[in-house]
């Protein structure tokens, strides 16, 4: 079955003269989320510090209510996945297609790029940096020396890993493929709870509720990276080419990159995205072979493999520690809320990208290969600014004072051979890196509107510029208004994660039929 027919079996309306889906809008779902948005930007510039206040308190009110649910949870979505990709089931064939769509060096890319987003840069020079500084409780010990160092990376791993990686589309993706591709179901977050509800769920405000609550945590998601993007290029911007750091130039910022994603989510995912993400992933790889090779290639080797083997070694305490809920809430829980808030709305875009794969390569390329390439980058970046602070105390650690995420990155980069040159070319791959995520986001935030997966251009279009104007607004107050918008997606991840918690026991399920069907 093709996405038109699926489209169609959903009930949406065909053009009788051409034969054509009409692809309308979700109205409900569209004045939900949108509405809900432009509410939080404009009581952030009526006033800031209430809605500071608000957010911390559902903040707090959230992490500690859900933050153990929220550990299991992802530890549970890891093992179950690896399970099913081992054994016999892993061998289904999903999306009705008997062979992938899209090559397998493509479709990396764009999984790499879309999930990873521009985080993993700025986040990758400085989170080993800040644990190195102040070790987690759970290592604790001195600080400045090489295991510090190493339990550091390995911390970053724990929250950019396996875990992290798998509750992105793994089960869900299994989920949403079969019920979509097979079943005729719309492209919709709501689609995940039809096991469980049925078409209780698929019409009327419930539905529209799931829909709008995933669609929210994800706008949130998305226009906060924007809008940290203009703050720190902006402010990269100034001390590589004495640009004035003020909010003309951040705007600038902004409206390019909204164009750009905008384009591409527009030229779809067989264009725009797709060679948007294998730029990307050629320009990162090019920058982590020049740093391994010219770089400090001796810690980054064993700062791998010495943070790897911690990783590995202590990864249940890790990702079961509960006994400091104040480091607890604004690290792991913070991550795990955050990646929870992206997870149905990235389980549709995995699904519509990854037609034809089979599970095993759904589940261990999502949930193994990429989290392994993840923490490889962040020791080639981050490893790197713990060398150099290792040799000369405070070469990094000046700059990233005050949380500086960029100050951390510049300051690592500078040290580099060709440091100048270095520092450029990572400030645009941060730019291509949110904007892989931006076109990404819009396109799928698209879909959930239209309950397929060609949606229409205008859409994607509104989507797109709306994100952008949101951004703007926010950073008009300076980078309060963005660190609030980021602390409310951790709010938006408990009714997520509700939504994600059948498919601990659907995709079992579902993979188990399809075996059967498949003759496995």
């Amino acid at each position: 079955m093709n996405s038109t027919q699926s489209a169609t079996q959903a009930g949406a309306p065909v053009m009788s003269d051409k034969g054509k889906l009409l692809q309308g809008v979700d109205i409900p779902v569209f004045l939900i989320s949108g509405g809900f948005v432009l509410l939080f930007a404009l009581l952030a510039l009526w006033d800031i510090e209430l809605m500071t206040q608000w957010v911390n308190t559902a903040f707090a009110w959230s992490t500690k209510l859900f933050g153990a649910y929220w550990q299991v949870l992802l530890l549970l979505t890891f093992g179950i996945g690896l399970y099913l990709a081992l054994g016999r089931t892993g061998r289904v064939r999903l999306g009705a297609l008997a062979a992938p769509e899209m090559p397998t060096f493509t479709w990396v890319c764009v999984i790499m790029c879309t999930l990873l987003a521009g985080g993993g840069v700025f986040w990758a020079a400085a989170e080993p940096m800040a644990h190195f500084l102040s070790p987690p409780p759970l290592h604790g010990g001195e600080t400045g020396t090489p295991q510090a160092a190493y339990n550091a990376l390995a911390q970053s791993f724990m929250h950019w890993g396996f875990l992290a990686w798998a509750i992105l589309g793994s089960l869900t993706g299994v989920v949403l493929m079969h019920l979509h591709y097979e079943k005729g179901l719309p492209l919709k977050p709501r689609t995940l709870l039809y096991p469980v509800f049925g078409e209780r769920v698929m019409t009327g405000w419930f539905g529209a509720l799931v829909d709008a609550c995933c669609v929210l945590a994800v706008v949130a998601g998305t226009i906060g990276p924007i809008g940290f993007l203009g703050l720190q290029v902006s402010f990269g911007l100034e001390k590589l080419f004495g640009i004035s750091n003020d909010y003309g130039t951040q705007l600038c910022i902004i409206g390019v990159l909204v164009a750009v994603y905008t384009l591409s989510a527009v030229s779809g995912v067989a264009r725009g995205i797709q060679w948007l993400s294998q730029i990307n992933v050629v320009l990162a790889v090019a920058l982590m072979l020049f740093i391994l090779l010219f770089g400090p290639t001796g810690f980054i080797v064993d700062g791998y493999l010495q943070a790897m083997g911690i990783y590995l070694d202590k990864f249940i305490p890790m990702a079961t520690f509960r006994a400091d809920p104040a480091w607890l809430d604004w690290w792991t829980v913070f991550f795990w809320g955050w990646f929870l808030g992206y997870g149905p709305l990235m389980a549709m875009f995995v699904a519509r990208i990854s037609r034809g794969r089979s599970l095993r390569e759904l589940v261990l390329t999502i949930s193994v290969v990429a989290p392994l390439i993840t923490c490889f980058w962040f020791t080639i970046v981050g490893g790197s600014g713990l060398s150099f602070e290792l040799s000369n105390p405070g070469s990094v650690s000046e700059a990233f004072a005050g949380f500086n995420l960029p100050g951390a990155l510049l300051a690592i980069t500078a040290q580099l051979p060709l440091g100048y040159l270095m520092s450029v070319l990572f400030l645009i791959l941060t730019v291509i890196f949110v904007t892989t995520t931006g076109d990404s986001m819009t396109y799928t935030i698209s879909m959930v509107m239209t309950g397929n997966d060609h949606p229409r251009a205008e859409i994607r279009v509104f989507w797109g510029v709306m994100m952008g104007v949101v951004a703007a607004l926010l950073i008009s107050i300076g980078s309060g208004g963005i660190s609030a918008l980021q602390s409310f997606i951790v709010i938006t991840a408990v009714p997520v994660s509700l939504i994600l918690l059948p498919s601990l026991w659907n995709a079992p399920q579902i993979a188990k039929r399809m075996a059967d069907e498949q003759g496995l």
